[in-house]
């Protein structure tokens, strides 16, 4: 049984979470002086440690923080959760920074507290079920043997069935939705709703109406009542795509949603509270954007208790016949033809090329390779490179309007609308075509009146 050791000069706040820990089936001891803190450490050699940031009437956080470099000189390794109000945030965001693995404030949340622990624990204490054979390889989720591929994997297995906030890095066409998604469906919330926002295609005078939802009357178009994401995201997980888009503006309303566990519906001053898990990516760097002041370092340590990159492909190309089998295998079933066979050598062609795209990439010249190849029983090198070409060709060669004929507005609607009838109005292979998520695309025909 792992033993959570509390340090706050608060007897009340001790008593309360040794008893919240002792229900949900942990050791518990507290102390009230820093001076104890070492000698308490040595004693009972607890597996996480819940700090307070203040110890005498001076709200500064300092003796906190002191406490947390003694821990790491003394005790490199040991998990620390700090425990702060919204006076001293900035300094916990800084002990984030020295090694504090989340802060979370006061009042908190018993709920969100003994998830942050269980996180903690699952991250430092248990073993790696992947190599037990976890995940099956039939998953459609686990496509990869190449260990860059297995360390995320690895991660998605230690922390799905916690609640913590997960921030998904790695460049574009790397399938950082498809691991929200597995991170969703192995987690506990696997029976309630998973909803994507691209949160690059919400402006910010939308984003509370989107997010939050709002009352009829709210604004001028605000005809009926109607949900945001959060509500329809209520027992789930919600998967904030493309967080380094957000507006510093929509950064701060956020922020306060993923702290407080609540939002107000826009038109609407009643307090409502939410019991979502948050899943985050982004292909942007945002430790520079902190550096450079574009993306709010709250935010960043609140959305990044764990972080999980994507490898791209050039990074994982033992598993390109891997995916190749996979995407050609879907196309087969889902347009009932027969399954070809692959040339070993069309597998090692394929291994050594170039996919700045990615997993995206590679999957369009596939289908579009066995769409071409129907009648084909086996497909060799030259069937996948005429369409490497063709692929390359469209990248470098696309004719454009003159500059001030057309504007970039109308450009997208009318492709939109051209891939809609090319594909029979199918969403799911018009968003795959242009490169969009469904929930992006209908929020462009939702624009456009399509």
């Amino acid at each position: 049984m792992h033993h959570i050791l509390i340090a706050d000069d608060d007897r009340t706040v001790c008593k309360s979470l040794e008893l919240l820990l002792r229900k949900s089936g942990y050791e518990a001891s507290s102390i009230n002086l820093i001076a104890e803190l070492l000698d308490t450490i040595d004693r009972i050699k607890p597996s996480v440690i819940i700090l307070d940031m203040n110890y005498s009437i001076n709200t500064s956080g300092r003796q906190g923080m002191r406490a947390l470099e003694l821990i790491q000189e003394h005790h490199s390794g040991l998990p620390v959760i700090l425990i702060t109000g919204w006076a001293t945030l900035q300094l916990a965001v800084e002990g984030m920074k020295k090694g504090a693995k989340d802060f979370i404030a006061k009042p908190w949340d018993n709920k969100h507290l003994i998830s942050s622990i269980e996180t903690t624990i699952a991250l430092h204490y248990k073993k790696d079920k992947r190599a037990q054979g976890e995940f099956a390889e039939t998953d459609e989720f686990v496509i990869g043997k190449s260990s860059s591929y297995k360390d995320v994997l690895s991660i998605v297995d230690r922390v799905a069935h916690t609640d913590a906030s997960v921030l998904i890095t790695g460049e574009s066409g790397t399938g950082k939705e498809v691991v929200a998604e597995l991170i969703h469906n192995r987690s506990k919330r696997r029976d309630h709703p998973f909803v994507k926002v691209n949160l690059g295609g919400i402006s910010t005078s939308l984003f509370e109406s989107e997010m939050f939802g709002h009352k009829k009357g709210a604004f001028t178009d605000a005809s009926a009542d109607r949900d945001g994401r959060f509500a329809k995201a209520e027992g789930g997980t919600i998967f904030l795509d493309e967080i380094g888009d957000l507006a510093l503006e929509s950064q701060v309303k956020l922020l306060r949603v993923l702290q407080e566990k609540t939002y107000e519906v826009l038109g609407s001053s009643k307090t409502v509270k939410t019991d979502i898990r948050v899943i985050s990516a982004t292909h942007k760097p945002l430790q520079e954007m902190v550096n450079d002041g574009t993306f709010r370092e709250d935010l960043f340590y609140r959305i990044n208790l764990i972080d999980i990159n994507i490898p791209s492909l050039r990074e994982r190309k033992e598993d390109i016949p891997l995916l190749v089998k996979h995407f050609i295998k879907n196309v087969c079933h889902h347009y009932e033809f027969d399954l070809p066979i692959i040339e070993d050598q069309a597998y090692d062609w394929l291994s050594n090329q170039s996919y700045p795209g990615n997993i995206r990439q590679l999957r369009n010249i596939v289908e579009r390779t066995a769409l071409l190849s129907i009648n084909k029983k086996i497909l060799d090198i030259k069937d996948f490179q005429n369409n490497m070409v063709a692929h390359k060709r469209l990248g470098s060669s696309i004719e454009l309007p003159e500059i001030g004929e057309v504007t970039l507005e109308e450009l997208e609607k009318q492709m939109i609308k051209k891939a809609l009838t090319y594909h029979n109005h199918s969403i799911s292979k018009t968003s795959r075509s242009l490169g969009l998520t469904r929930s992006s695309l209908y929020r462009r025909m939702e624009k456009y009146g399509i």
